[in-house]
């Protein structure tokens, strides 16, 4: 292997992707990797507050990831930011099968959850629909 050069790195096609069984839903999904844009906006959401009162806040977290990764055959999202919530009410097996995969297309570990949540004194767990608006803010939605 070579030293890439600027214009080979941007040429590259990087974004894994895989179809996912979901039997749940009677059918299978697509599911991407996330950006590196896209995995920092969706960590940083995770975090609420400043200082001593910040928190991770891990409510509906595998709805957002799925709503950004899951994809059509072209590669475009099929799930808008705000269908998280709607998407939260799907079947927890289902997500997390979607969530799962949406980790290992984009490099995320479990040990990468635990540091997010090692540095704070606590991990919000009460029941919210969506605790974390600003979870998918900034990123697009299908159509932008």
């Amino acid at each position: 292997m070579g030293l890439l050069t600027r214009e080979q790195i941007f040429e590259v096609q990087d974004l894994q992707q895989e179809t996912v069984s979901v039997p749940e839903w009677a059918g299978d999904v697509i599911v991407r990797g996330l950006t590196g844009a896209e995995r920092d906006r969706w960590e940083d959401g995770m975090i609420q507050g400043r200082g001593k009162k910040r928190r991770i806040v891990m409510l509906n977290a595998r709805a957002s990831l799925a709503a950004l990764t899951v994809v059509d055959e072209t590669g475009k999202r099929l799930f808008s930011n705000a269908d998280a919530v709607a998407l939260g009410k799907k079947s927890a097996a289902a997500l997390d099968r979607i969530f799962s995969a949406a980790m290992r297309l984009s490099g995320l570990t479990e040990e990468d959850i635990e540091d997010l949540t090692g540095n704070f004194d606590g991990v919000q767990s009460e029941d919210s629909t969506f605790a974390s608006p600003s979870l998918l803010d900034g990123l697009q939605s299908p159509g932008d």
